[in-house]
């Protein structure tokens, strides 16, 4: 009868699976060696599906801290100048709306994980690391050059303008940066271009999800004022559903004129032939 009673509360006190599903989904990273330890010699199949999860996620956060610590080399080799400075700009391509730049100073001993270029990111993501990096950052600096600069004096000049902008809002003067494949004229602070310097430089990669979090976010406002072109979704870029709408209400006050030239060209003849 005692052992009988014994098992009854066992059997009581043991947690379901669900609630160690659950358990699982609440651990952050660095709890998940101590789900595993606590779990392992349970021989459900069920608790032993929830382990294997666990382990698979270990390895993947172990190995994301090697992809981030590679990430580290440029700031590695410059460490001894001072305050590093990544720069990189979003917005180039689209039909409409500004482009914007980021500059992030990070901290030496920088421990946030999944830095990379923007476009490899879920909005989810981007979103996340913007908050880390607002709140972690040594400094950060945001330009923003309209459409009407930007048809003023070309793309690329208007681009080197939002970097100019970008570290003049830095709170604290970079003694170099480390830039997205370009040289930014009239910066009398030492410069490194880096091809595809967003995968390489986690202070690259941290000033592109900056700039793009900050243009998307733009964005999504103009599209409450202008919803027919649905720049929420396509955030100015030359999707159908964009082209279409140029076609059927012309351009909005937003739009590039420059870049939309040819196809409002298109449409203006075909209209002149109808």
């Amino acid at each position: 009868m005692e052992k009988k009673s014994e098992k009854n509360i066992e059997k009581r006190i043991e947690k379901n699976i669900q609630e160690i599903k659950n358990e699982l989904k609440a651990a952050g990273e660095s709890e998940l060696p101590v789900f595993v330890e606590r779990y392992e010699t349970d021989k459900r199949s069920g608790v032993q599906a929830l382990v294997a999860k666990a382990k698979k996620a270990i390895e993947a956060y172990e190995k994301e801290k090697l992809r981030t610590e590679s990430m580290k080399k440029y700031e590695k080799q410059y460490a001894s100048l001072g305050y590093i400075c990544g720069i990189d700009e979003v917005g180039r391509g689209p039909l409409a709306g500004p482009v914007v730049a980021g500059a992030v100073i990070l901290p030496k001993d920088c421990q946030i994980l999944y830095l990379n270029d923007s476009k490899q990111l879920s909005e989810k993501k981007r979103e996340e690391l913007y908050d880390l990096i607002m709140r972690e950052a040594v400094a950060v600096g945001i330009g923003a050059v309209s459409h009407e600069r930007i048809d003023e004096i070309n793309i690329l000049q208007a681009t080197y303008e939002a970097m100019r902008q970008a570290i003049s809002k830095l709170r604290v003067k970079p003694n170099i940066l480390l830039n997205d494949a370009v040289t930014i004229p009239k910066v009398d602070i030492r410069q490194v271009p880096i091809i595809k310097g967003d995968a390489q430089s986690v202070s690259i990669a941290a000033a592109s999800i900056v700039a793009k979090v900050t243009r998307d976010r733009m964005m999504v406002e103009y599209d409450k004022k202008y919803p027919e072109y649905h720049f929420a979704d396509n955030k100015g870029y030359g999707a159908a559903v964009h082209i279409a709408a140029l076609k059927k209400y012309g351009a909005s006050p937003i739009h590039r004129k420059s870049f939309i030239k040819n196809i409002m060209d298109v449409q203006e003849m075909k209209e002149s032939v109808e």
